[in-house]
């Protein structure tokens, strides 16, 4: 008798169907939920601030009273040394303190250092104002001027003045 015979390619598609088992589905792919875009803070203007004014500056004033030593038109002799004096009074609101100087403006510095620490003075006092001078030696009429000035810098008040005759 005949034995019956499977073809041989049944042989071969047993093994690959026991292999390829049942077919899965495709997995979805998972994609989260998006959150809803939530709008920026709004940023909240600053209260507007009231501008503050400057606390007023002092002002700076000096008023010449009188000459304390040596009027002017005083003779002097050759070489002598000259102790001068004006009394003057802060009349501004400022105190004269630190950096506050007397400088030459006109005329020849007879010896004196052309800047001069102004004394100093509290607002609304007087004070006297002192320069050492040396007389020159040649004859002559010798007017020198002298202003108040500020540690910025700023000229303020009267002059005050020397006048010496050298015969």
């Amino acid at each position: 008798m005949l034995k019956p015979k499977l073809p041989w390619y049944l042989l071969l598609l047993f093994p690959l169907l026991a292999g390829c088992g049942t077919l899965m589905p495709t997995p979805a792919v998972y994609v989260p939920p998006t959150l809803a875009a939530s709008p920026e803070p709004l940023q909240t203007p600053l209260p507007t601030s009231i501008p503050v004014s400057p606390t007023p500056s002092c002002q700076n004033n000096l008023v010449y009273l009188e000459d304390l030593t040596l009027p002017d038109g005083t003779n002097v002799n050759p070489g002598e040394t000259l102790d001068k004096r004006w009394q003057v009074e802060n009349a501004g609101t400022c105190n004269w303190e630190s950096g506050y100087t007397l400088r030459l403006i006109t005329g020849p510095d007879l010896g004196a250092p052309p800047e001069q620490a102004l004394y100093p003075a509290r607002a609304g006092t007087e004070a006297a104002l002192r320069i050492l001078y040396t007389a020159p030696t040649e004859s002559g009429i010798y007017r020198s001027a002298w202003q108040a000035f500020d540690p910025s810098g700023q000229a303020f008040g009267d002059p005050v003045f020397i006048e010496i005759v050298v015969p």
